[in-house]
């Protein structure tokens, strides 16, 4: 029964990565997600932190740099918490 359960609040959470290209930060954390087989979709940002998506990112996770890890309404930015996160939880 368990099993039926996470399965179905992986298959409902929305799990959004927030990077930029060449990061190796963000690669860690794809990696991590992928190792996990968490299914997502990438966003790329553009590097100009004055951008009105970075700003957004920056007021929802409180940090100003990428990843940013969306899940559902939950925003987590640095690598080593999203990692910590997904190991906790998946």
């Amino acid at each position: 029964m368990f099993i039926i359960y996470r399965w179905l609040f992986l298959v409902m959470l929305q799990i959004i990565l927030y990077e930029l290209d060449g990061c190796p930060s963000c690669a860690l954390v794809r990696q991590k997600l992928d190792e996990r087989k968490l299914s997502y979709e990438t966003v790329t940002v553009p590097r100009d932190r004055s951008d009105p998506l970075r700003q957004e990112l920056f007021q929802k996770s409180g940090v100003p740099t990428v990843p940013v890890l969306q899940l559902g309404d939950l925003y987590i930015g640095e690598s080593a918490e999203i990692i910590a996160y997904v190991e906790e939880r998946f």
